[in-house]
Protein backbone atom coordinates (compact mmCIF):
# COMPACT_ATOMS: atom_id res chain seq x y z
CA UNK A 1 0.00 0.00 0.00
CA UNK A 2 2.84 1.84 0.56
CA UNK A 3 4.79 1.51 -2.31
CA UNK A 4 1.79 2.37 -4.36
CA UNK A 5 1.30 5.66 -2.50
CA UNK A 6 4.93 6.62 -3.16
CA UNK A 7 4.56 5.64 -6.91
CA UNK A 8 1.35 8.20 -7.17
CA UNK A 9 3.33 10.60 -5.30
CA UNK A 10 6.31 10.29 -8.00
CA UNK A 11 3.93 10.46 -10.70
CA UNK A 12 2.15 13.30 -9.81
CA UNK A 13 5.29 14.96 -9.16
CA UNK A 14 6.49 14.04 -12.87
CA UNK A 15 3.06 15.27 -14.43
CA UNK A 16 3.39 18.76 -12.13
CA UNK A 17 6.83 19.33 -13.59
CA UNK A 18 5.91 18.24 -17.23
CA UNK A 19 3.21 20.28 -17.10
CA UNK A 20 4.98 23.53 -15.89
CA UNK A 21 7.64 23.01 -19.06
CA UNK A 22 4.96 22.53 -21.45
CA UNK A 23 3.28 26.02 -19.89
CA UNK A 24 6.90 27.40 -19.95
CA UNK A 25 7.56 26.16 -23.70
CA UNK A 26 3.97 27.40 -24.71
CA UNK A 27 4.87 31.28 -23.10
CA UNK A 28 8.28 31.13 -25.21
CA UNK A 29 6.49 30.40 -28.33
CA UNK A 30 3.64 32.91 -28.05
CA UNK A 31 6.09 35.88 -26.89
CA UNK A 32 8.29 34.86 -29.38
CA UNK A 33 11.57 36.40 -28.15
CA UNK A 34 13.72 35.43 -31.03
CA UNK A 35 11.64 38.82 -33.13
CA UNK A 36 13.50 41.05 -30.39
CA UNK A 37 17.07 39.13 -31.93
CA UNK A 38 18.54 41.69 -34.59
CA UNK A 39 17.61 40.31 -38.13
CA UNK A 40 21.75 39.82 -38.87
CA UNK A 41 22.02 37.65 -36.13
CA UNK A 42 18.40 35.75 -36.51
CA UNK A 43 19.03 32.39 -38.90
CA UNK A 44 15.48 32.34 -39.51
CA UNK A 45 15.67 35.94 -40.59
CA UNK A 46 15.90 36.01 -44.76
CA UNK A 47 19.00 37.82 -46.39
CA UNK A 48 18.80 41.55 -46.65
CA UNK A 49 21.63 42.96 -48.60
CA UNK A 50 21.17 45.64 -45.77
CA UNK A 51 22.56 43.48 -43.20
CA UNK A 52 25.99 44.07 -41.05
CA UNK A 53 28.34 40.84 -41.44
CA UNK A 54 27.97 38.54 -38.74
CA UNK A 55 28.84 34.66 -37.82
CA UNK A 56 24.52 34.27 -39.06
CA UNK A 57 25.27 36.39 -42.11
CA UNK A 58 27.90 35.01 -43.13
CA UNK A 59 26.03 31.29 -43.07
CA UNK A 60 22.90 32.51 -45.09
CA UNK A 61 25.16 34.14 -47.56
CA UNK A 62 27.11 30.34 -47.84
CA UNK A 63 23.28 28.78 -48.26
CA UNK A 64 23.32 30.96 -51.00
CA UNK A 65 25.65 28.84 -53.05
CA UNK A 66 23.10 25.67 -52.92
CA UNK A 67 19.76 27.93 -53.43
CA UNK A 68 19.96 30.15 -56.87
CA UNK A 69 16.08 30.90 -56.70
CA UNK A 70 17.19 32.48 -53.03
CA UNK A 71 19.70 33.95 -54.06
CA UNK A 72 18.61 35.71 -57.03
CA UNK A 73 15.64 36.80 -54.56
CA UNK A 74 17.92 38.79 -52.53
CA UNK A 75 19.56 40.42 -55.90
CA UNK A 76 16.02 41.78 -56.46
CA UNK A 77 15.80 43.64 -53.69
CA UNK A 78 18.84 45.68 -55.06
CA UNK A 79 17.21 49.09 -56.37
CA UNK A 80 18.05 49.99 -59.79
CA UNK A 81 21.21 52.05 -59.04
CA UNK A 82 22.31 49.58 -56.75
CA UNK A 83 22.77 47.27 -59.23
CA UNK A 84 22.47 46.89 -62.77
CA UNK A 85 22.54 43.06 -63.98
CA UNK A 86 21.13 39.99 -65.75
CA UNK A 87 20.40 36.82 -64.27
CA UNK A 88 22.04 33.66 -67.01
CA UNK A 89 20.84 30.20 -67.90
CA UNK A 90 23.51 28.12 -67.18
CA UNK A 91 25.72 27.00 -69.68
CA UNK A 92 29.32 26.23 -70.71
CA UNK A 93 31.42 29.08 -72.20
CA UNK A 94 34.35 27.13 -72.32
CA UNK A 95 34.69 22.94 -72.70
CA UNK A 96 35.59 22.11 -69.43
CA UNK A 97 34.35 25.01 -67.50
CA UNK A 98 30.96 24.80 -67.10
CA UNK A 99 28.86 27.77 -65.63
CA UNK A 100 25.89 27.96 -63.11
CA UNK A 101 23.91 30.36 -60.91
CA UNK A 102 25.52 33.05 -62.71
CA UNK A 103 24.76 36.50 -63.53
CA UNK A 104 26.75 39.28 -65.66
CA UNK A 105 26.76 42.46 -63.64
CA UNK A 106 26.89 45.72 -66.00
CA UNK A 107 27.31 48.28 -63.13
CA UNK A 108 26.68 48.93 -59.76
CA UNK A 109 26.60 51.66 -57.58
CA UNK A 110 30.23 52.44 -59.66
CA UNK A 111 31.14 51.48 -63.20
CA UNK A 112 33.10 49.43 -64.21
CA UNK A 113 35.62 49.21 -67.11
CA UNK A 114 33.67 46.13 -68.66
CA UNK A 115 30.73 44.16 -67.82
CA UNK A 116 31.44 40.62 -66.23
CA UNK A 117 30.13 37.71 -65.39
CA UNK A 118 30.17 36.29 -61.58
CA UNK A 119 28.25 33.33 -59.26
CA UNK A 120 25.19 35.03 -58.23
CA UNK A 121 26.72 34.24 -54.54
CA UNK A 122 29.54 36.75 -55.56
CA UNK A 123 27.36 39.17 -56.30
CA UNK A 124 25.43 39.52 -53.51
CA UNK A 125 28.92 39.70 -50.93
CA UNK A 126 29.87 42.57 -53.55
CA UNK A 127 26.82 44.56 -53.53
CA UNK A 128 26.87 44.26 -49.44
CA UNK A 129 30.65 44.98 -49.09
CA UNK A 130 30.38 47.90 -51.87
CA UNK A 131 27.67 49.71 -49.83
CA UNK A 132 28.69 48.93 -46.28
CA UNK A 133 32.48 49.38 -46.82
CA UNK A 134 33.93 50.43 -50.11
CA UNK A 135 32.44 53.63 -50.36
CA UNK A 136 32.15 54.64 -47.09
CA UNK A 137 36.07 54.17 -46.64
CA UNK A 138 36.38 56.58 -49.76
CA UNK A 139 34.45 58.67 -48.16
CA UNK A 140 36.15 58.89 -44.80
CA UNK A 141 39.65 58.83 -46.47
CA UNK A 142 38.92 61.39 -49.74
CA UNK A 143 35.20 63.17 -48.58
CA UNK A 144 34.25 61.67 -51.90
CA UNK A 145 32.94 58.33 -53.49
CA UNK A 146 33.81 55.47 -55.61
CA UNK A 147 33.02 56.17 -59.02
CA UNK A 148 34.58 53.41 -61.33
CA UNK A 149 36.27 50.25 -60.45
CA UNK A 150 39.03 49.26 -62.64
CA UNK A 151 39.26 45.07 -62.84
CA UNK A 152 40.95 42.17 -64.71
CA UNK A 153 37.94 40.42 -64.58
CA UNK A 154 36.39 37.01 -63.29
CA UNK A 155 35.35 33.99 -65.39
CA UNK A 156 38.61 32.30 -67.07
CA UNK A 157 38.93 28.89 -67.60
CA UNK A 158 41.96 27.74 -66.30
CA UNK A 159 43.70 26.00 -63.30
CA UNK A 160 45.38 27.96 -60.38
CA UNK A 161 48.43 30.53 -62.11
CA UNK A 162 48.08 29.28 -65.36
CA UNK A 163 49.40 26.01 -64.62
CA UNK A 164 49.20 22.79 -66.88
CA UNK A 165 47.90 20.51 -64.07
CA UNK A 166 46.43 21.06 -60.69
CA UNK A 167 42.92 21.99 -59.20
CA UNK A 168 40.90 24.41 -60.98
CA UNK A 169 41.02 28.38 -60.39
CA UNK A 170 38.17 30.12 -58.28
CA UNK A 171 37.56 31.84 -61.58
CA UNK A 172 37.07 28.92 -63.39
CA UNK A 173 33.45 29.20 -62.03
CA UNK A 174 33.32 32.37 -62.37
CA UNK A 175 33.66 32.53 -57.74
CA UNK A 176 36.32 35.05 -58.26
CA UNK A 177 37.05 39.03 -59.06
CA UNK A 178 40.50 40.60 -59.67
CA UNK A 179 40.11 44.35 -58.97
CA UNK A 180 43.39 46.69 -60.34
CA UNK A 181 41.93 50.45 -59.46
CA UNK A 182 39.60 52.66 -57.81
CA UNK A 183 38.54 55.53 -59.45
CA UNK A 184 37.12 58.76 -56.97
CA UNK A 185 34.58 61.16 -58.13
CA UNK A 186 37.10 63.80 -57.92
CA UNK A 187 39.12 61.79 -60.42
CA UNK A 188 41.96 60.52 -57.64
CA UNK A 189 42.83 56.96 -58.77
CA UNK A 190 43.81 53.92 -56.13
CA UNK A 191 46.17 52.21 -58.22
CA UNK A 192 47.00 48.32 -56.87
CA UNK A 193 50.00 47.84 -58.40
CA UNK A 194 51.48 52.11 -58.27
CA UNK A 195 50.36 52.84 -54.73
CA UNK A 196 49.97 49.78 -52.07
CA UNK A 197 53.20 50.89 -50.95
CA UNK A 198 53.77 54.59 -52.36
CA UNK A 199 55.11 56.30 -49.37
CA UNK A 200 54.58 59.29 -51.52
CA UNK A 201 50.31 58.76 -51.88
CA UNK A 202 50.19 57.70 -48.34
CA UNK A 203 46.55 58.30 -48.45
CA UNK A 204 46.05 56.27 -51.33
CA UNK A 205 47.96 52.87 -50.00
CA UNK A 206 46.02 53.74 -46.90
CA UNK A 207 43.21 53.83 -48.71
CA UNK A 208 44.22 50.04 -50.46
CA UNK A 209 45.41 48.71 -47.33
CA UNK A 210 41.33 49.05 -45.62
CA UNK A 211 39.71 48.33 -48.37
CA UNK A 212 41.44 45.23 -48.43
CA UNK A 213 41.46 44.31 -44.65
CA UNK A 214 37.36 45.06 -45.20
CA UNK A 215 37.23 42.71 -47.97
CA UNK A 216 38.20 39.96 -45.57
CA UNK A 217 35.01 40.45 -44.04
CA UNK A 218 33.12 39.55 -46.90
CA UNK A 219 34.65 37.15 -48.87
CA UNK A 220 36.06 33.28 -48.39
CA UNK A 221 39.20 34.15 -49.65
CA UNK A 222 40.90 37.76 -50.39
CA UNK A 223 44.59 37.97 -51.67
CA UNK A 224 46.52 41.38 -52.22
CA UNK A 225 50.23 42.21 -52.86
CA UNK A 226 51.11 41.17 -49.93
CA UNK A 227 50.77 37.42 -50.27
CA UNK A 228 52.79 36.81 -53.31
CA UNK A 229 53.90 38.36 -56.80
CA UNK A 230 51.49 37.04 -59.17
CA UNK A 231 48.61 39.20 -57.36
CA UNK A 232 50.94 42.30 -56.61
CA UNK A 233 49.00 44.42 -59.76
CA UNK A 234 45.08 43.16 -57.91
CA UNK A 235 43.22 42.22 -55.32
CA UNK A 236 41.79 38.51 -55.55
CA UNK A 237 38.45 38.21 -53.98
CA UNK A 238 36.12 34.94 -54.24
CA UNK A 239 33.54 32.94 -52.22
CA UNK A 240 36.16 29.85 -51.40
CA UNK A 241 37.30 29.12 -47.97
CA UNK A 242 36.70 30.49 -44.69
CA UNK A 243 38.48 33.84 -44.42
CA UNK A 244 41.60 33.40 -45.68
CA UNK A 245 42.69 36.93 -45.84
CA UNK A 246 46.46 37.84 -47.35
Amino acid sequence: MEANRQRWKAFGWFTLRLSAFALFCAAVYFSEPWRAVPAHWNPWHPLSLDDPMSPVTNWKLAQLKNDPAACLDVLQSADAEMLDYLPLDDYTPVTGCPLSNVVRIRRSNVAFNAPFTVTCPLAVRWVMFESQQLQPLALGHFGTRVARIEHFGSFACRNIYHRASGRRSQHATASAFDIAAFRLDDGTEANVLRHWDDEDAPARAAFLRDVHDAACGYFGTVLGPDYNQPHANHFHVDTSGMGFCR
